[in-house]
């Protein structure tokens, strides 16, 4: 690299700064070797108050240090991923190689071991560098070198903004006598206070090596692909080379026109060959060792160190939990006090923490599978997506996190390869996710609970057909719900609403709660909006039309399956910094979301959509790990949904559309419908959950979960039938229509109800109309059989006269009986019995004193 120019006023000031520079210089040198001397000759001199006015205490804060992310298998540590603002590795003594000490001490500063901090003949060369600018051999002692890098490393964690970081570094690089006077009493101070060994460690931890590489482990990873101890000897000369010009001696750069491969590194080599001519000199290596350094070619291979979440986990899937646990220490490790600086971000880019995450090896490898197997990872006819989330329950901690794209935060290559994507879809939006899905009919869940919560029983009937139902809310959010059931499926209680997911008669249940109650809820789940918006209830959000992050599903099932008690989702077990202390991390919450007896009969009713007939049967595990779950499809079928847990843990899995509006029913996938595609993933992650952590049978809710409720029925009797059905569905009933019957009252009136009295909330309630053609039957027992005859023919009936009666005869039965209904025109058929005073022998054509009887 050449010099800048400089003017002859340049080096005329120059001469000046050197001669002061120079004659402070010796002092400083006496001071550090010979103190005695400086106490006799030289306590009066001027330098030696100015030397004394400089402070002389050098903080030296910790190293950034790389931190660690780790998957757990068993009790295993599994590597997932690295953070680093510097790569940098810090050794102790014994684990730098001698051969890399002997080197930065033959090549940097010979006389180390001998002088106090600073060297003269060194010093002289760094004057001379600086007043005149020519680039010598050598210069400041590693001692201060070690000063300049620890005064660039204390003024770069202060600062907070990239300028105060610029000028922290130029403040501390900056080729002035004021710096190298400062540099030099540091150095001095410092070898009073550390041994020479403890300076030299210091040191090569703490050295540039190019670009963000820093310290001789990370520099030897980087270069040549080991650790510092495997390094050869010319590899070793080559890389503590780098230290005196890091940017133009790196090899990183093969295309550099004056150190690059097509010129054997020269520049590198140059300074290479001088370490190697010290090494020989001052007999830390042989002739023979020597002669081989030199004639090694210099050949690096570069080794990046992994550094975020690109290469986490197989085909990068892994990388979204990764994504998520960096997101965790970002936001919740961040101090709120200082909004210019995030504490999370800096404690995991320099803190050498190594991160114990919750990730469960086996659940997040099934996982990934099951999605990788059943939803390709792009396809021409819509951006489809595909997650799958695990949350233990009682603990909330996060067992896996997969989806159906590989991860990476580098636009140039997301945008290219649909296959690839920065977004998280199973979490929020400030955490590193989407905006959230509609969670469809797994949200009805929240009514469930709901309704039980106001006292309502699982087998308590309503009217869960299908009609307008208005919906009332606090938030003045109320409204009428007039939409349709995904099937001709009805249900008339909470149980076989869940099993058979019927929106009206979730709407039902709705209807008489009150659409604030099911929010406070899904509330105390943990359910929220993923974009961090306001969770909102309008009537159609009952079937679930709310953005949600499947997180917070899984998270809020954990809870019902843990018996009502929610725990926030958590991602990571354990933090240790790199001196061994531990970092608390953030804890999971617990709260009681609901009762415990309101939780036990919400499972009760989520294990029937696993039954026959129901919407989760193909979700089946074939394990005997009981499970409850719920399906979700949202409108148009552009998304859905698996949601289930066993006692011991929650899986959500979620198929659609990430943009667009493409149908999951007329979407085929190579594995099949796409609609059907989370149950050929949720059992197959579940049944790894069910033979790992087992899980119990679900406690049965008391009996008066299950009590019937007994309601008179409205009489309709002579109603239209309008009103009627109104009269009917307001009381809680199903209305039927049986048809017209013959009735005496005006044709499309309403005769009556069966069942009438009472009956069961949510009974069908079969009601008929009048044809108009029916007429009340008179009562016409006890009247004679003439008087009878005349009452039926005036009121439009025809007459029958049982046997010969005479018309004085009494009627004795008729039939139909008095005051039913029959049709104009039907035949009644009466019977009579003779007066006590009537001839017993005389017939009804026989007339007194006729011929043919006698009367005694």
């Amino acid at each position: 690299m050449s010099a800048p120019k400089r003017t002859l006023s340049d080096i005329a000031t120059g001469v000046v700064g050197f001669l002061g520079v120079s004659a402070i210089a010796g002092i400083l040198v006496a001071v550090s070797v010979t103190p005695s001397i400086a106490v006799s000759g030289y306590a009066a001199n001027s330098g030696i108050s100015l030397f004394e006015n400089i402070p002389s205490y050098l903080a030296i804060e910790d190293l950034p240090q790389k931190s660690t992310m780790y998957a757990m298998n068993g009790d295993q540590p599994v590597l997932m991923a690295t953070f680093y603002q510097d790569n940098r590795e810090s050794l102790p003594w014994d684990q730098i190689s001698q051969t890399a000490k002997d080197a930065a001490v033959a090549g940097e500063d010979a006389r180390f071991y001998e002088h106090g901090g600073v060297d003269l003949q060194g010093t002289i060369r760094a004057v001379v560098a600086t007043t005149t600018g020519r680039d010598v051999q050598g210069g400041s002692s590693i001692t201060q070198q070690y000063v300049k890098n620890v005064l660039i490393n204390n003024g770069m964690r202060e600062a907070k903004t990239l300028e105060e970081k610029e000028a922290a570094y130029q403040a501390a690089t900056e080729v002035t006598p004021d710096r190298k006077l400062k540099e030099m009493r540091y150095a001095i101070a410092l070898e009073k206070q550390y041994s020479k060994d403890e300076i030299l460690q210091g040191y090569l931890n703490i050295a540039h090596f190019g670009g963000i590489v820093y310290g001789i482990e990370a520099a030897a990873k980087y270069y040549y692909g080991v650790p510092n101890s495997k390094l050869t000897l010319a590899q070793t000369a080559s890389v503590i080379a780098i230290t005196q010009e890091p940017n133009s001696l790196r090899l990183d750069r093969p295309d550099d026109p004056e150190n690059g491969a097509a010129n054997g590194y020269a520049l590198n080599k140059d300074r290479r060959d001088y370490i190697l001519t010290q090494m020989l000199r001052y007999k830390k290596i042989t002739r023979e060792q020597f002669d081989e350094a030199i004639a090694t070619v210099i050949e690096p291979h570069i080794t990046p160190s992994e550094n975020g979440c690109q290469t986490a986990g197989t085909e990068g899937s892994d990388g979204f939990f990764c994504d998520y646990v960096t997101n965790v220490i970002r936001n919740e490790m961040d101090d709120p006090e200082t909004p210019d600086v995030n504490e999370g971000d800096v404690l995991l880019t320099t803190g050498g923490l190594e991160i114990y995450t919750t990730l469960d090896i086996d659940v997040q490898a099934a996982s990934v599978a099951a999605i990788n197997e059943n939803v390709p990872q792009a396809m021409e006819t819509v951006n489809i997506g595909s997650v799958a989330v695990t949350v233990q329950t009682g603990t909330g901690r996060v067992l896996a996190m997969a989806q159906n794209k590989k991860y990476s935060q580098d636009s140039s290559v997301t945008s290219a390869d649909p296959t690839y994507t920065a977004v998280n879809y199973s979490t929020d939006y400030d955490y590193g996710g989407s905006t959230g899905f509609q969670p469809g009919s797994t949200y009805k869940v929240f009514t469930l609970g709901a309704w039980l919560k106001a006292g309502h029983g699982l087998t308590e009937g309503f009217n869960g057909s299908n009609r307008p139902m208005y919906l009332t809310s606090c938030e003045g959010l109320s409204g009428t719900w007039s939409g349709k059931n995904d099937d001709k499926n009805g249900a008339n209680n909470a149980v076989q609403a869940t099993k058979l997911s019927v929106n009206s008669a979730f709407i039902a249940m709705a209807q008489k709660l009150n659409l604030c109650d099911i929010k406070a809820v899904a509330q105390a789940f943990g359910i929220h909006r993923a974009d961090g918006n306001e969770l909102q209830m309008h009537p159609a959000d009952v079937i679930g039309t709310q953005e949600v992050a499947p997180l917070s599903m899984a998270a809020a099932y954990a809870g019902i399956a843990n018996d009502g008690l929610f725990c926030t989702p958590v991602a990571i077990d354990r933090i240790v910094k790199a001196d061994g202390t531990e970092v608390t991390p953030p804890q999971t919450k617990c709260s009681q979301a609901v009762d415990p007896q309101i939780a036990y009969a919400m499972q009760y009713a989520m294990q029937a959509p696993f039954t026959s007939g129901g919407t989760a049967v193909n979700s089946r595990t074939g394990t005997d790990v009981p499970h409850i779950g719920k399906t979700g499809t949202t409108d148009a079928a552009v998304a859905t949904w698996m949601d289930g847990a066993s006692t011991q843990a929650a899986t959500v899995v979620w198929v659609g559309n990430v943009e667009g509006f493409q149908s999951m029913r007329r979407l085929w996938l190579p594995s099949g419908q796409a609609a059907q595609a989370r149950h050929r993933i949720w059992p197959r992650i579940m049944r790894v959950i069910d033979e790992k952590y087992g899980g119990e049978a679900f406690t049965a809710p008391d009996a008066s979960a299950f009590r019937d409720v007994k309601v008179a029925v409205p009489n309709v009797a002579g109603m239209s039938l309008e009103a009627a059905q109104q009269a009917i569905e307001a009381a809680d009933f199903v209305f039927e229509y049986a048809g017209e019957v013959d009735s005496s009252l005006p044709a499309g009136q309403v005769t009556g109800s069966d069942p009438s009295g009472e009956a069961s909330l949510g009974s069908t309630i079969r009601v008929n109309t009048s044809n108009g053609q029916g007429a009340i039957v008179p009562n016409v027992v006890g009247l004679t059989v003439q008087q009878a005859q005349t009452a039926l023919v005036q009121a439009g009936f025809k007459v029958k006269v049982d046997g010969g009666a005479d018309s004085a005869w009494t009627v004795s039965a008729q039939n139909p009986g008095a005051n039913a209904t029959a049709k104009k025109g039907d035949t009644i058929t009466i019977a009579a019995t003779r007066p006590d005073d009537a001839d017993p022998g005389r017939g009804d054509d026989e007339q007194p004193g006729g011929a043919g009887g006698d009367r005694g």
